[in-house]
């Protein structure tokens, strides 16, 4: 079964939870903080299999989720590292995020690694926030979240050479006669159901990667046969072989079909009608009179195209096509470079850990997205208070507190990072209910004692 598209979830691994733990040895008196750090939990990584030809794995499974880091423990011992996620696709796949719509994975090498999913940090324990005025900090940091992400995958074939035509022109009996592929042949419409693949060894030392690509009808650029799903396809190819049908059996304009199916072509992406063609003439061998073909011929070069009648069915004409279009792939330049020595890892861009911002989406709420902050208050603890205390400080050194106030906050409204709400205790106002507080206790004392 040919699986070329896909949809799934990735998870990394969380990190794991700093250690809040302190000395507690014979003969040492005040032992002061030892928790460790918790492990760095796995990033799911995606790698090219050039053993594999269809995401058909990803469709039975849907879901990812690499492994979490450990926690910290005492005596200042680390947690264990969680282990990557490797999913394996086959060389061609592209990785699309569904919420941002940016590639984040293209791999067109054998064996290229891309980490598509970041396992999340260590949180730290709190031997780490020991100072010479706080000796014993009674928390640490919990483990920072893995990414999340939807991923669209998608295979491209890699292939020199793109067939393209109407259904039943010849096609699959092409790649078949030049290469050692073996497609189902049938006279009928749609007999292909999948791209396929075919190796045509020009030389000893040269040859090219032709695929036959299925559908093509007016309109395929919308969904209408099979078209839209296998037009991805030719976006790898440097070169088109157009194959037109000139038996007459068909009932169809041979230029027509020629002009219909380069304008589906410039429909999907105009990259593709940007590519250079050479036409095949097919099916001469049903001619009874090849004089015919010479309006055809003339119409096309005349556009520029190089043309040969061919008949992939008795093999005629098909040498001169193939060294022609060798000639033509030298000509051109590569899709991609060869690979690099080694193994080739690319990192997902990171997103920007310093951005945040303030949003109002209702009277009385208070938004604050951005990594910066968010990935904050992910490691802290809100249910100690010292640690909220650290998060407090931390984020009015950051100019989160200026900007809310910016922004009008009043004391009592909600404020929301990522999905914990807090209250916001204005301290100018608690400072005065403080004074309203004492003032009335003294009033109170003067009171009683006249």
């Amino acid at each position: 079964m040919f699986v070329d598209e896909v949809e799934i979830e990735v998870i990394a691994g969380d990190g794991g939870n700093g250690m809040v733990s302190f000395r507690r040895e014979k003969y040492v008196p005040h032992g002061g903080p030892n928790g460790g750090d918790g492990g760095r939990g796995g990033s799911v990584i995606l790698k090219a299999d050039p053993n594999l030809s269809t995401l058909l794995d990803f469709r039975f499974q849907r879901h990812y989720r690499a492994e979490r880091g450990g926690h910290g423990g005492s005596k200042q011992m680390f947690g264990k590292d969680g282990a990557d996620l490797v999913l394996r696709a086959p060389v061609g796949t592209v990785a699309t995020d569904l919420e941002t719509g940016e590639v984040v994975a293209d791999l067109v090498y054998p064996h290229q690694t891309v980490v598509v999913a970041r396992g999340g940090k260590g949180g730290r324990g709190n031997a780490h926030f020991a100072t010479s005025v706080h000796q014993a900090p009674k928390f640490a940091e919990k483990g920072e979240p893995g990414e999340r992400r939807r991923l669209k995958l998608e295979l491209k074939l890699l292939a020199d050479v793109g067939l393209l035509g109407y259904p039943n022109v010849g096609k699959s009996t092409l790649i078949a006669a030049v290469s050692a592929a073996r497609p189902k042949i049938a006279d009928y419409p749609f007999t292909t159901l999948v791209p396929n693949l075919g190796v045509v060894r020009v030389d000893i030392d040269k040859s090219f990667v032709i695929a036959d690509l299925p559908g093509l009808i007016e309109g395929a650029s919308q969904g209408a046969g099979l078209g839209h799903q296998f037009l991805r396809h030719v976006s790898r190819s440097r070169l088109l072989i157009h194959l037109l049908d000139v038996s007459g059996l068909s009932g169809r304009d041979p230029l027509n079909d020629f002009e219909v199916i380069n304008r589906e072509l410039a429909l999907y992406d105009p990259k593709l009608a940007a590519l250079p063609q050479i036409v095949a003439l097919n099916k001469i061998d049903v001619l009874a009179d090849q004089a015919e073909l010479e309006p055809i011929e003339r119409a096309l070069r005349d556009r520029g195209y190089p043309v040969f009648r061919i008949s992939a069915a008795t093999g005629t004409g098909l040498r001169e096509l193939i060294f022609e279009t060798m000639r033509r792939l030298e000509t051109l330049p590569k899709a991609f470079e060869e690979a690099p020595q080694g193994k080739v890892v690319i990192q997902v861009k990171p997103t920007d850990d310093n951005f945040w911002e303030v949003r109002n989406p209702e009277p009385g709420l208070f938004e604050i997205v951005g990594r910066a902050v968010e990935r904050r208050v992910a490691m802290t603890d809100v249910e100690n208070e010292e640690a909220m205390e650290r998060l407090h400080r931390l984020l009015d050194r950051m100019g989160v507190i200026q900007a809310l106030r910016e922004h009008g906050i009043r004391h009592g409204d909600t404020v929301r990072i990522r999905d914990i709400e807090f209250e916001f205790q204005d301290e100018a106002v608690l400072d005065a209910e403080i004074e309203a507080i004492e003032a009335a206790r003294k009033e109170k004392r003067r009171l009683k004692r006249s």
